[in-house]
């Protein structure tokens, strides 16, 4: 907190934050899918509520505002590796992991603001256990609706959605490499290696092991697809409090990833 405060050059608060929004292009309306870090903005009077409020402000209820909520350690453990765990441990992680439950399970690496978000007061969370989202909104049960275990980033998501209804991409602090967006263009190109996976759900009012099918997500390729990108399309760029921001077109987005992965598969 001592380190966050010497480098914050003016206070964050729900009025500045409103105001740095409205000018990277924010309007009341939008449809946002927001990937955001905290700390990057500097000290936030308030932290991640204030953070939220302003989102919300800024859109209205007129508006959609999503955010990741993702449970990446609701998975099977052969595919652990951050950390791995004994092979011998496998089976009975499989077992005893608490299921998925919307209203309860923490979100992973998502950052303190999705975190909060997830908490708020009519936020609704789609019901995928390993890549959910999190809505509040006019368009909310539109989007979490039917999100398929199958193939969870793909047609049948909230990504899908998003598209169909045009939505824009906020960064706040954040980069390409977490742009989940760019999943949705990765299932559109041809040549995906399909996996399987697995997470503990409620199916029938048990508790159950629910195996699934995804494809081979290549995120380390997203942070080179966002560098291109931005030669060719309009991304409004500012500054929310101390975080360098991005706002820009979820379709382009997804589009553009759909050719760049559909290029690179045929070389």
């Amino acid at each position: 907190m001592k380190k966050l405060v010497a480098k914050t050059k003016k206070i964050n608060t729900v009025e500045t934050l409103t105001d740095d929004l409205f000018k990277l292009g924010v309007q009341n309306g939008s449809t946002l899918l927001v990937h955001s870090s905290l700390s990057s903005i500097g000290w936030v009077n308030g932290g991640p509520v204030a953070v939220i409020d302003a989102l919300m402000n800024v859109v209205t209820t007129n508006g959609t505002l999503v955010m990741p909520s993702q449970t990446g350690d609701l998975s099977d453990p052969v595919n652990w590796g951050n950390p791995p765990v004994p092979e011998d441990w496998w089976e009975e992680i499989r077992q005893t992991m608490p299921p998925y439950h919307p209203e309860i399970t923490p979100t992973r690496g998502m950052g303190q603001i999705a975190e909060t978000f997830r908490t708020y007061p009519e936020v609704s969370r789609s019901d995928h256990p390993a890549v959910s989202f999190a809505a509040w909104g006019k368009e909310k049960n539109h989007v979490l609706a039917d999100h398929q275990i199958d193939f969870g980033l793909g047609e049948k998501s909230p990504l899908a959605k998003l598209y169909q209804l045009n939505a824009q991409i906020l960064f706040i602090g954040t980069g390409y490499e977490t742009n989940t967006a760019f999943h949705l263009g990765e299932h559109r190109a041809p040549g995906n290696q399909i996996v399987l996976e697995g997470a503990p759900i409620i199916k029938n009012e048990q508790r159950t092991w629910y195996t699934y099918h995804d494809i081979d997500y290549q995120e380390e390729k997203f942070e080179q697809i966002g560098k291109q990108f931005e030669q060719q399309y309009k991304v409004n760029q500012e500054w929310i409090g101390q975080a360098k921001s991005r706002l820009f077109s979820l379709r382009e987005a997804v589009d553009y990833s759909q050719k760049y992965f559909t290029k690179i598969r045929q070389e």
